[in-house]
């Protein structure tokens, strides 16, 4: 057996037995957890790798791996392969998860007798802190569509609306007009696993948005042949793609001169790091960003306190020894 028989890739060799067992806890996953599309994706993604490299040491049902099997397959994912890369410290410790999740459930459907993973720990990842703007960096690229232009009017609002709610850049793509409580000042957020929560809109992101639906979304849904009912449209009348979504923020950032990399996902960063340099209580801003756990919300407030110590170690007059 060997443990390098495998590639990053999975092959589409024709589905065994251990195939349909995956597809069952896929399944599991996506029914009875409720798991996201793009979770659910990662997961398949991982496990289509442990699948391929079973079938690589001639293993065609779970009940055939054993404890070797899995700690070798834990470690061919730390070794590169060809001209690839070897996985990050992340991606390795979510693989080993989805494995151990695969056989937990296998035990549990008494498919197989024993948790062959049992003792198999994950890596924990060094935890990166998140990149956040500074609130001179956002308002900068906030200026940079033109005001005169449809499409200018449409990504101000798309802008606008991303650093106001702190909202994934996916919930944000998803929203249809009728999402949008105007009255209230709120928006209906669909989240993972499509859980909901009302997030509310601050004053300029509204009139960016107003701005939009009357100036601009019209001239949007006059080119749809079946009319539209997403809030941010492409100039075809189409729902606009995440694609498009990058690469207004990109573009943004570039004209606003921000040299660091920009994405959906920073200016996420930046609302909640912004709100909590304000004062703002941990545990709203874990509602509002719509995270299952505070610990995951926790981590921003580090971005804060090593913020404040930069701060006193450059500003206060004893803070550095002579």
């Amino acid at each position: 057996m060997s443990p390098h028989a495998t590639d990053r890739e999975p092959s589409h060799s024709s589905p065994t037995v251990l195939d349909l067992q995956v597809e069952q806890y896929l399944n599991h996953l996506l029914v009875e957890r409720g798991l996201s599309k793009n979770t659910l994706t990662a997961y398949r993604r991982d496990l289509a790798r442990y699948v391929e490299f079973c079938r690589a040491a001639g293993i065609v049902q779970a009940q055939d791996i054993t404890h070797e099997v899995v700690t070798q397959f834990a470690a061919s994912l730390a070794m590169p392969v060809g001209d690839a890369k070897p996985l990050a410290s992340a991606s390795i410790s979510r693989a080993i998860s989805g494995m151990r999740g695969f056989h937990r459930f296998l035990l549990l459907e008494q498919v197989t007798d024993v948790d062959v993973s049992h003792d198999l720990k994950p890596q924990v990842p060094r935890r990166r802190l998140p990149k956040a703007l500074s609130v001179e960096q956002v308002l900068a690229m906030l200026a940079t569509p033109n005001p005169d232009e449809v499409v200018g009017i449409r990504d101000r609002a798309l802008l606008e609306f991303l650093y106001a709610t702190g909202a994934r850049v996916s919930e944000v793509l998803a929203l249809d007009v009728d999402d949008v409580d105007v009255d209230s000042h709120v928006v209906r957020l669909r989240g993972k696993g499509g859980k909901q929560r009302i997030v509310p809109i601050g004053s300029h992101a509204r009139a960016a948005l107003a701005a939009y639906l009357v100036r601009a979304r019209p001239t949007f849904v006059a080119k749809s042949k079946h009319g539209q009912a997403a809030i941010f449209l492409n100039t075809n009348g189409g729902r606009l793609s995440r694609q498009s979504a990058w690469l207004i923020i990109k573009q943004s950032a570039e004209a606003a001169h921000i040299t660091s990399a920009v994405s959906p996902h920073v200016m996420r960063h930046s609302f909640a790091t912004h709100l909590l340099d304000g004062g703002a209580d941990v545990r709203v801003v874990q509602e509002l960003l719509g995270h299952a756990s505070v610990a995951t919300t926790e981590i921003y407030t580090m971005v804060t306190v090593d913020r404040l110590r930069e701060v006193y170690v450059t500003s206060h007059p004893r803070a550095l020894a002579k």
